[in-house]
């Protein structure tokens, strides 16, 4: 995944190249970040949750959406204040690509972006061996490319790319 193409992909003009690296906080955001150079290489930013714990990237521009739990009362209110911060978020930055590791308070900007013609990249979790996350099932079915870390996962996801590990 070092290289400029993704397999699928074709970069046509370099210069113009913008990523969207998008995550939830935790495990997913670590994941995330091991693209940091290829961000930083194609004019990249990042979108994460604001959490107690958030420190900004001092080398990425980076946008906060609410924190989300699908078991909590404020789920529908904060996926929809995500919805409109990531319409804000691609409407300021417009980039071509977005790439994300998931999960919940991602997957707004991932359905945006994919509405928008913004190509959408998703790698399931490194985590996951045998059997797919909820937001990995959701993105599965629309995403423009699909990467799963293990090739066990390739049974799970049979359309999947695989190219091994980000770590």
């Amino acid at each position: 995944m070092g290289n400029n193409s993704f397999e699928g992909f074709s970069f046509d003009d370099e210069r113009k190249i913008k990523i969207c690296l998008a995550a939830s906080s935790g495990g997913h955001l670590e994941q995330i970040m091991m693209l940091k150079p290829l961000a930083l290489k194609y004019d990249g930013f990042l979108v994460t949750e604001k959490t107690a714990y958030s420190t900004p990237d001092p080398d990425l521009n980076t946008y906060y959406l609410k924190q989300t739990n699908r078991h909590e009362k404020t789920f529908v209110l904060n996926t929809i204040t995500n919805a409109v911060r990531s319409i804000r978020i691609l409407i300021k930055e417009k980039p071509n690509y977005l790439i994300s590791t998931g999960v919940l308070a991602t997957l707004p900007i991932c359905f945006i972006s994919k509405l928008v013609g913004i190509k959408v990249i998703y790698i399931e979790s490194f985590a996951k061996v045998n059997s797919g996350t909820l937001s990995g099932r959701v993105m599965y079915k629309f995403a423009d490319m699909f990467i799963v870390q293990w090739k066990e996962m390739l049974k799970v996801y049979p359309n999947a790319k695989y190219y091994g590990g980000i770590y």
